[in-house]
């Protein structure tokens, strides 16, 4: 399968290695098979397998027939540990159920290259890297079984773990070929054939993820779950309104505290993303050290704090015109167009607040700082739940001053992320208190501070502006955001982006910025930018197709234009064939167009993003007090081949119940810097017997993988909010439904 990216990380075989090289990057453990090689980063090209110094191994075949493959990426729920290694099996040809999966034992790039995750990003650049580890192992497997077999190599074949003659019953297993294959010539990359879409055994399957029993069982291997000797339980408080300083606080008395080991004031660096002003608390316990900050007594110095205040966000907003203070894109004449009195010219404003990423797992992270004696380095070693471990092995390194070999991380399972586990405050202030103290502390936050310290999903305004033509068609598009910016600088979760639908398909189209001091942090939240910019434009889009007396399915199609990728040479831009191919599935399978009872109405909604295609429709009913039922919604999803179908179906259905979650009563507010809902009594999470019917329909289009993490969450909010115009005539313009006179 080719793929459409100039970016495609792959690994470069080279032609067939000497033994001596091979030697280099192979090697038997336990008389096993062990393949190694340099994993991609982000964009840095073709990696070298040959010669490449440090090497990461991704199979050992073991003498008990299992088969091991590492796992580099992350794993946040999001069941990458699964999909990857179901890539290497099927081109290796093994059974599944002999594979066991393990975690890389510590964060190393140059032996491992990315361990990171994020964006809907990882099945796609490791996707030609894990075709090809598996089948070099089976090309390697294969040569072996000939020898041993002394048979023609293209009468061998490798599946369920053995390699069969064609032509007999005879078969060696892998593990009785594996001494032997590890001696075998690499074979060349270009020599390397996939297997078929139709030939595949374990890809398009559904596979439970490799640690669900480990989880359900309560052996998961969480960072809270986290022990080491002699470690202590810490807990560390911050000014409430970002940016306080520390005066004093009443150490003496929390020192006596049961359970105390030791309590220290603690002198932040000025970057709120490292390390913070506050008080650390050791102790014996988790409950020790959380019980004994509730009698801490801080004098804070709030004069550089935040003084964000929402309302006063929210007034300054309603006050800005249709065009922005700056103007980030412009094409055609959009002007001519809203001026021409043969246009129906329409205006609208949305508004969408913060949100917590709400991480089931509380931010945690253990720490041990080994301070040098007699001449050695100072070393650290972390125990940590990341999304990108060489970011914040990056970012301790340069706090403390260490070289690389001084700071090791074991990457652990997270519970839960979206996005939040890509900050460091929490792996230094972990640091912090295990230097203070000489000894391992584990750093757990309450629910509180993980929401009042939160690295929020941005909230904003947009206001909007569409004409239609007489003959109904869009002529033009204005799009003016009101966003947040940190002193001078815009946020980079705002504004306006080129390549988003429909900006980017419109002839006639204007997107401008206006933005709003506010220091509250912001940081990537589950399709960020996405999730805000879909609600606004689908709904909007809706409006236009309405004023104009217009199919919103068949608008939507025509809008698309010629079928096209609107960037040639980018494989993650949008598509407008695929495009086309979802809005009409999700459309005959959610039956659009039919007649609905009182009360009950459909609404559908496209976005793009994250590579993924995605449209979604929505059967909802409003009753006479308000109260919103979301009976079902309908997904039609293009990501290309899916890997584990399981996998796919709870990412798409667990992003539409986290999507709806949000819209439906989630929202962050905040004044004089302080944020108000600091648990779930003040921030409502979807309850079960709120939640809709799923239904999920693939489009597995011949085009490389994506991811699927995110995309489905983007168009579920417009979907709604024009199903409850349909059944109710009131326009959804504001998040959460709660905040706009709706019950959930």
């Amino acid at each position: 399968m080719k793929s459409d990216n100039k970016m495609d990380a792959t690994l470069s075989l080279g032609n067939q290695p000497s033994r001596r090289d091979f030697l280099k990057i192979s090697g038997v453990m336990g008389g096993g098979l062990v393949l190694a090689a340099t994993a991609p980063g982000w964009a840095q090209g073709t990696p070298n397998l040959v010669g490449g110094g440090e090497l990461n191994a991704y199979v050992q075949i073991k003498p008990d027939g299992s088969i091991v493959i590492y796992s580099g990426a992350p794993e946040m729920g999001q069941g990458i540990a699964t999909s990857l290694p179901m890539i290497v099996a099927e081109e290796m040809g093994a059974d599944w159920d002999d594979v066991v999966v393990e975690q890389t034992p510590e964060v190393n790039s140059e032996r491992y290259g990315r361990q990171s995750t994020g964006g809907s990003y990882t099945v796609y650049l490791n996707w030609q890297l894990m075709r090809e580890m598996g089948a070099t192992a089976r090309e390697m497997l294969i040569s072996a079984a000939a020898i041993v077999m002394e048979l023609p190599r293209e009468e061998l074949k490798a599946e369920d773990s053995r390699v069969r003659h064609l032509l007999s019953d005879r078969s060696r297993s892998f593990a009785e070929l594996a001494a032997l294959a590890q001696e075998q010539p690499m074979p060349a990359k270009t020599d390397l054939v996939f297997r078929a879409r139709e030939d595949y055994r374990i890809l398009g399957t559904s596979k439970s993820q490799v640690d669900s029993l480990a989880i359900v069982t309560g052996q998961g291997d969480f960072g809270i779950d986290t022990r080491v000797p002699d470690m202590l339980y810490g807990s560390y408080t911050k000014c409430p309104a970002v940016g306080g300083k520390i005066v004093e606080a009443n150490i003496g008395d929390i020192k006596s505290l049961p359970g105390v080991v030791d309590a220290y004031i603690i002198k932040g660096n000025g970057n709120v993303r490292e390390l913070s002003d506050g008080v650390g608390i050791v102790g014996t316990s988790t409950w020790a050290v959380f019980a004994a900050r509730k009698s801490l007594q801080i004098v804070w110095d709030e004069s550089q704090a935040s003084k964000d205040s929402w309302t006063d966000f929210a007034d300054f907003a309603a006050k800005q015109g249709d065009t922005g203070a700056k103007v980030l894109y412009e094409e055609g004449a959009v002007d001519e167009a809203l001026a021409d009195p043969s246009n129906t010219v329409i205006s609208s404003f949305y508004e969408y607040p913060y949100l917590s990423h709400l991480c089931l797992e509380p931010m945690n992270c253990t720490a041990h700082f080994r301070p040098g004696k007699a001449g050695a380095k100072d070393h650290i070693e972390m125990w940590l739940p990341t999304q990108s471990g060489p970011g914040f092995k990056k970012l301790a390194q340069e706090h403390y001053g260490l070289a690389a070999d001084q700071f090791t991380i074991h990457v652990k399972r997270m519970g839960g992320s979206f996005g939040r586990r890509t900050s460091g405050e929490y792996m230094c202030e972990a640091i912090e208190l295990s230097k203070l103290s000489g000894r391992p502390v584990k750093l757990t936050w309450s629910r509180e501070d993980s929401m009042r310290h939160d690295y929020f999903r941005e909230g904003g305004f947009c206001r909007l502006r569409g004409a239609m033509s007489a003959d109904g068609k869009l002529a033009a598009w204005e799009e003016h955001t009101i966003g947040a910016a940190v002193g001078s600088e815009p946020s980079r979760w705002t504004g306006v982006r080129a390549g988003s639908f429909p900006i980017a398909t419109s002839a006639n189209a204007r997107g401008s910025l206006t933005t709003f001091r506010m220091d509250t942090p912001s940081g990537p939240w589950r399709a960020p930018f996405s999730n805000t910019h879909a609600f606004v434009s689908q709904c909007f889009i809706h409006e236009l197709a309405e004023a104009a007396g217009r199919d919103h399915v068949e608008l939507l199609v025509e809008m698309m234009g010629e079928p096209r990728w609107l960037e040639p040479d980018n494989f993650r831009s949008m598509n407008t064939q695929r495009a086309i191919g979802v809005i009409k599935l999700a459309a005959e399978k959610g039956g659009w167009g039919r007649v609905m009872p009182s009360g009950h109405g459909l609404g559908i909604a496209f976005y793009f993003c994250h590579a993924a295609h995605v449209a979604e429709l929505a059967e909802v009913s409003v009753d006479a007090q308000g109260k919103v039922t979301v009976h079902k919604v309908t997904a039609a999803v293009d990501v290309g081949p899916i890997i584990n179908r399981s996998g796919a179906l709870n990412q798409v259905q667990g992003s539409i119940i986290d999507g709806y979650s949000a819209m439906a009563g989630q929202q962050i507010t905040m004044e004089n810097g302080r944020i108000q809902q600091t648990n779930l009594d003040q921030y409502p999470v979807l309850r079960i017997d709120a939640a809709p019917q799923v239904d999920v329909h693939f489009i597995e289009s011949d085009f490389d993988p994506t991811g699927l993490g995110e995309p489905g969450l983007p168009p579920l909010a417009p979907a709604v909010a024009n199903a409850i115009y349909a059944a109710t005539g009131k326009r959804v313009r504001k998040m959460p439904l709660i905040a706009d006179g709706f019950r959930v």
